[in-house]
């Protein structure tokens, strides 16, 4: 890219104020990319689960999808433009399979032109600018992605831009910043931010014009450009050292989507799903503001030598403000040993008597590929991981079992199937039905059983896939009662296709349970619920654009060796009566209901002072009073201070868990006499 900056005028003898201009060199398809747009268009219709045919219904999709992905904050196009613009709303489908992409960038380039020209105009405004706030006057940001509007005129985006940096502004004063160092911060955001424009090269373009394409189909399907494909086979190996985080963009913003587990993220315990990351800093560095920065170029950032730490700014999903904070995270491998299965004992009292109930933490399916290649006869499996474990705990003497999946992403669907297997006979396990509609069954073998007793599974938003599976399945048997939350609901399979340059990774397959019902969209339901502070609207596959329908075929043949609906009444009155009379559930009750009101609260955010403080306050007070109230229920000391607080050492869920199976033993043994 070329910039150039006017320093005189052609009329000497006419005063003139000369803004920043912008010469740019325009960006241009790369032809040699003309053959993979046809190979994108041929093989989405010809292999994708759907086979939709690419017409201007899915071209319409994409072309919002084009203009999300370029301008997600509304922050730089203007009404006009989009109106100019839809001229091509019908075309893109033809445009990629004529190989033609020319309108791409046309589009793009009307993009850069607004773009440049108004990060420079910031850029020159931002000392004056930040030093005239009046943080005493009443207004608000909206910052509402669904409520945001394309901007009528210039002046309008002006002011818009002017209460985005003010909330910048305020959000640092009331962290202890300077005016100086406000002024450096924001200066230094907007030069990345157009730092990042100027790297943008042709094929960036083509990537992001294609994948508003597969968006448009469902959110799995994507095209990776050479560059982004070797990072995405990097991420699958695992073989960079990282934090251990799954990050998307949403908006300008890299989020957090979920932690890995066995990753320095999860140990570390500070970072959370919907985190949104905002600065990334080496130790001994300026951090570097990644608002509107491409995520593999953050990814980049984070990413480093094992053993060192990287610095995170985020803003908390969970904050009582806008208040962001600093988390200090060391690099390290996620290890195959810290993703293995673990198992403790929870010992419940009733009745003067102790009744153990294991538990079976299950991070994610897991099979030692290397080992087993290696011919190593003792490697490492979950399935052979848990069933281990259970022997264990059937020498430990427990009454019950608890398979805790919550936080499990998935993994191996042949370990899933396998595990499903160690409660059931032989039998079916999951249903996959292909492209042409033909439906296989995976399933079980095996007819030992390892483990025949009482059984739950602990299910949260973010167990998924294989997780969904298992779950599924036990719960189709009657064989487990699933407590806990809603999973995430991928029930897709996708697989990667090579093209003359990148890979199309692209839904291929749907998962079925064996009742016929698919994993897709709804997940797997709860028997019974638990309270729980992931938001199932902002989490999950229901959140994700464009994602594939709900549905079903025809189920398998298999037994039900328990009929848990006809105790699940019951079931739910004694879990409801604990709850609302445990101190820890009920602090979490109240702080979901906080959340939910933050959320609410700042979809529009004050840029008053008082009210920025009066709301950091109030929430500072409810949450030290509801931790004090929890403590003082339980004969803990109470704490002065929020910063005393730390996370409960003592898993509440899991606790609950087992109260709800020995609930159902005892209504069993009732209804059995």
């Amino acid at each position: 890219m070329i910039y150039k900056r006017l320093l005189s005028c052609l009329l000497p003898s006419i005063a003139l104020i000369c803004g920043p201009v912008s010469a740019y060199e325009k960006l241009e398809p790369p032809h040699d990319y003309d053959q993979v747009a046809k190979e994108i268009v041929e093989m989405l219709e010809s292999v994708h689960y759907n086979k939709t045919p690419i017409d201007d219904e899915v071209s319409r999709k994409a072309f919002d999808h084009y203009l999300q992905a370029l301008d997600p904050s509304r922050s730089f196009l203007l009404q006009e433009d989009i109106d100019h613009l839809s001229q091509y709303r019908d075309q893109l489908d033809d445009a990629l399979r004529n190989g033609d992409t020319q309108l791409a960038y046309d589009v793009y380039n009307t993009y850069l032109d607004r773009a440049e020209v108004r990060l420079h105009k910031v850029l020159e405004d931002i000392p004056s600018m930040v030093k005239s706030f009046d943080y005493d006057l009443v207004e608000s940001l909206n910052a509402d992605p669904d409520s945001l509007e394309w901007a009528k005129s210039d002046a309008e985006l002006d002011d818009y831009w002017r209460k985005r940096i003010k909330n910048r502004a305020l959000t640092m004063m009331l962290n202890g910043s300077s005016e100086d160092e406000i002024i450096e911060a924001v200066e230094r955001r907007y030069s990345n931010q157009l730092k990042q424009i100027e790297q943008t090269n042709a094929v960036d373009v083509f990537q992001s014009f294609a994948n508003s394409l597969t968006s448009a189909l469902d959110p799995h399907t994507t095209y990776f450009a050479p560059r982004a494909s070797e990072t995405f086979n990097i991420n699958m190996s695992l073989s960079l050292e990282g934090i251990g985080a799954v990050l998307q963009m949403e908006d300008d913003y890299t989020k957090v989507v979920r932690l890995i587990p066995g990753g320095p993220a999860e140990a570390q315990k500070e970072l959370a799903p919907n985190d949104r990351i905002i600065a990334v800093g080496q130790e001994g560095e300026t951090p570097v503001d990644v608002i509107g920065m491409r995520l593999d170029d953050v990814v980049d950032m984070i990413r480093g030598e094992r053993g060192t730490n990287v610095i995170l700014e985020v803003l908390p999903a969970k904050s009582n403000d806008q208040a962001s904070k600093k988390i200090v995270i060391k690099r390290d491998k996620v290890k195959l040993e810290d993703q293995s299965a673990k198992k403790q004992i929870i010992e419940v009292e009733r009745e003067g008597k102790i009744y153990k109930v294991g538990v079976i933490e299950l991070p994610t399916f897991y099979s030692d590929f290397a080992a087993i290649q290696r011919g190593d006869q003792n490697y490492k499996s979950s399935t052979r991981d848990t069933k281990k474990l259970i022997e264990e705990l059937r020498q430990e003497g427990i009454t019950a079992l608890i398979l805790d999946l919550r936080n499990n992403g998935g993994g191996s669907l042949q370990e899933a199937n396998s595990l499903a297997g160690l409660f059931i006979p032989a039998g079916p396990i999951v249903q996959i039905r292909d492209t042409s509609g033909r439906v296989s069954i995976l399933g079980d073998q095996d007819r030992s059983v390892t483990y025949s007793g009482p059984l739950a599974v602990l299910t949260n938003r973010m167990s998924a896939s294989a997780s969904e599976i298992v779950a599924g399945a036990l719960q189709d048997y009657g064989r487990a009662l699933i407590l806990g939350g809603q999973t995430f609901g991928k029930g897709t399979v996708q697989v990667l296709q090579e093209l003359d340059k990148g890979q199309l990774k692209v839904t291929q397959a749907k998962f079925y349970r064996v009742s016929g019902e698919s994993t897709q969209h709804k997940g797997v339901m709860p028997d019974i619920s638990f309270p729980s502070l992931l938001d199932e609207n902002s989490v999950g596959e229901s959140a994700l654009d464009n994602p594939l329908p709900w549905d079903k075929i025809h189920d398998t043949r298999y037994p039900i060796y328990w009929d848990f609906d006809q105790y699940l009444d019951k079931l739910t009155k004694f879990h409801d009566q604990r709850i609302e009379s445990s101190p820890n559930f009920v602090a979490l009750e109240s702080q979901i209901k906080d959340v939910k009101a933050q959320q609410e609260r700042f979809s529009k955010i004050s840029l008053n002072e008082r009210e920025r403080l009066k709301q950091r306050e109030e929430g500072d007070a409810r949450e030290l009073k509801r931790e004090n109230t929890r403590r003082r229920a339980l004969d803990l000391p109470t704490l002065d201070n929020i910063e005393d607080i730390e996370p409960l050492e003592d898993d509440v869920y899991a606790e609950e868990a087992a109260e709800v199976l020995l609930d159902f033993i005892a209504v069993y043994q009732d209804s059995q006499n």
